[in-house]
């Protein structure tokens, strides 16, 4: 058996699910055999960068991964809005006005926060049971309603293209986002804001909850390694995924009761969400609720020591 994550750096116009194929792949060629794979938070095929690939039983906790923060540099180019707002789609609309630093500086502040935002027309939100990039391909006009998402940082990055006149005609942000936050609505409102267009020409996942791009494989060196079998050096525990929560160490007899989805009493710590371990090994994802434990999700992980 096989668990963790692999922290895939996605390369340019490979989507999510072929990049899950990918490491299925590698993984029947290492010798695994059939193991579950998922991924944690879908990256579309224009953007590259942190995608982290949940592995046996760290498939349990792709779902956190939607949920977490994401940390995203992308860049701006102003003068042009698309169908897509991106690369890929259709100009339809022009603006012959380019921003100053000074007026970049000037509206920063306005997506800082949580703020409200419709999330792009090309997008895999559902309207009426259909997919809405479907029925904006088909040429049905599509309205999505505005939703509340939070922007934790919003910084110009380092590249700037200058426009003239001190103008600019692109700019690079690094943005820290909540769960559910379009970069490409973000940088057609940023742009409208400025009194012009635009659309994400890069965009580039810099982190997905836990995991950096320091922790990234790219698909060449895994393909390599899934030949030389040898996964299990890129392969990250299934616990690092769970940072965020506090663990608590079990005896021995406390852990099997564990494992048999049973409830446990009478333990003293604060209220809340836990996952717990016996020795190296993780056993659940636990709920305490008045020093009574609960498991929420358990990991068919073997315990070398039983």
């Amino acid at each position: 058996m096989i668990s963790g994550w692999i922290i895939l750096d996605k390369p340019l116009g490979l989507g999510s699910t072929q990049a899950v194929a990918a490491v299925k792949r590698n993984l029947r060629q290492a010798g695994y055999g059939k193991v579950k794979v998922g991924h944690g938070g879908t990256l579309d095929p224009l953007a590259t960068g942190v995608l982290p690939i949940a592995v046996g039983e760290a498939t349990k906790l792709a779902g956190r991964m939607l949920d977490a923060s994401k940390e995203y540099a992308f860049t701006v180019c102003f003068g042009a809005e698309t169908d897509t707002l991106d690369l890929e789609g259709k100009v339809i609309a022009m603006s012959d006005v380019r921003p100053s630093w000074a007026d970049i500086e000037a509206v920063l502040a306005r997506f800082t926060g949580p703020i409200e935002q419709v999330p792009p027309a090309y997008s895999a939100l559902k309207v009426d049971g259909a997919r809405a990039y479907d029925l904006a391909r088909a040429g049905e006009a599509v309205a999505l309603k505005s939703r509340a998402v939070t922007v934790h940082s919003l910084t110009p990055g380092p590249s700037l293209v200058a426009g003239g006149a001190g103008l600019l005609a692109e700019i690079t942000f690094i943005a820290l986002v909540s769960k559910g936050t379009y970069i490409r609505s973000l940088a057609r409102d940023i742009a409208h804001a400025l009194g012009t267009v635009g659309h994400v020409t890069m965009l580039r996942r810099l982190r997905a909850g836990p995991f950096g791009l320091a922790q990234a494989i790219s698909l060449d060196k895994l393909n390599e390694l899934g030949k030389a079998e040898k996964l299990e050096h890129v392969l990250l525990p299934l616990e690092v995924g769970l940072v965020d929560i506090p663990a608590l160490d079990l005896e021995p007899e406390q852990a099997r009761a564990v494992r048999q989805g049973r409830v446990l009493t009478g333990l003293p710590h604060p209220d809340g969400l836990y996952w717990v371990r016996h020795g190296d090994v993780p056993l659940a994802l636990v709920e305490l609720s008045g020093t009574v434990l609960i498991v929420a999700r358990g990991f068919n992980i073997p315990d070398v020591a039983e």
